[in-house]
């Protein structure tokens, strides 16, 4: 931009952490503290660089699998989920885990049980090898069919039309996901519904925010880490929502100053995994090449707040009586 010319920032918000994230994380910071340095953690925590890279250095240990972990170990199971067989391998190993699951994906997992015991085809709509999909279908591996969005649909074969469910991975894009569950119900007019919406409310929120400034804006920069899902989707949102162009940076300095070319108008959001200082820096670094208006656009107000897995809670209330024990 010419020195002589200001831009502006349109911020998202809500933006950045959600309740299930703040208590995954928490959770990885809370175990450090209680059992000491290290806690094993399988899969990333959450999926973002920054986040993962600093609970490294306070002494968390990040494996694919609980055969990495050793016998009798501290192990944290991520906010995405796993599967029974994962809790069965643990148990084999006399693991103490910790379970930091977001409980909006316990939820599709119980849904998934639900539907299997009543004799249902269950339809998941997700991106296969995402890690909440994996620990979803392995609540009931015989009952359920991933549906990688519409190419896939045409695949499906189910064994009663009319006993057949969708449900979904919970940081898709929301319009995706309902054009893809009207294809199906092209197939499957019997098809049901999950009893309250699977894709989580930080996910719609974020969503929406975009969508309500992305036409205002000739770039959206949304921070996140490749491997989040959610965070790939506002790029994906914000360009089918009318910005010029969009791009997902893990930090300021990855963003290329060849895009801010022509550029007035910069929104900025951030995936659900992403702490709120990486924005900063972002708005920092955009101040100083001629952005340092911001204005904030507000698409939902947020105040849910999950408590911590009941391990922690047990553990820190037996901590406490053992401290009032020799007082």
């Amino acid at each position: 931009m010419p020195a002589d010319q200001r831009g502006r920032v349109l911020l998202a918000d809500p933006r950045g952490y959600c309740a299930g994230v703040d208590r995954a994380v928490i959770a990885v910071e809370k175990a450090l503290e209680i059992h000491g340095a290290p806690v094993y953690v399988r899969k990333q925590i959450v999926h973002n660089k920054h986040v993962v890279a600093t609970l490294e250095r306070r002494g968390a240990v990040f494996v694919e699998e609980t055969d990495e972990v050793p016998e009798g170990a501290v192990v944290v199971f991520s906010a995405h989920g796993v599967s029974p067989a994962v809790h069965e391998q643990a148990a084999a190993r006399q693991l103490r885990t910790i379970d930091a699951t977001c409980p909006l994906v316990t939820k599709v997992h119980k849904e998934a049980k639900r539907f299997a015991a009543d004799d249902y085809d269950i339809l998941l709509i997700g991106h296969r090898g995402h890690e909440e999909v994996e620990g979803t279908m392995g609540e009931a591996p015989e009952r359920t069919q991933l549906v990688d969005g519409a190419d896939d649909v045409a695949n499906v074969q189910v064994r009663d039309p009319e006993k057949v469910v969708w449900l979904s991975q919970t940081t898709l894009s929301v319009d995706e996901t309902l054009a893809t569950v009207d294809q199906l119900k092209g197939r499957f007019p019997g098809l049901q519904a999950p009893p309250s919406d699977d894709i989580c409310y930080a996910t719609q929120n974020r969503q929406q925010a975009v969508k309500q400034m992305a036409a205002e804006c000739d770039l959206v920069l949304v921070v996140g880490s490749t491997n989040s899902s959610n965070s790939v989707r506002l790029v994906e949102v914000a360009l089918e929502a009318g910005a010029r162009d969009a791009h997902l940076v893990d930090y300021a300095a990855e963003v290329d100053e060849a895009w801010l070319e022509g550029v007035s108008t910069v929104g900025v959001t951030s995936g659900a995994s992403v702490p709120e200082v990486l924005v900063s820096e972002l708005l920092d670094w955009l101040g100083r090449r001629g952005y340092p208006d911001v204005e904030t656009v507000k698409a939902a107000e947020e105040r849910l707040v999950f408590a911590l897995p009941h391990e922690l809670k047990q553990r820190r209330e037996a901590l406490v009586v053992d401290t009032a024990a020799t007082d």
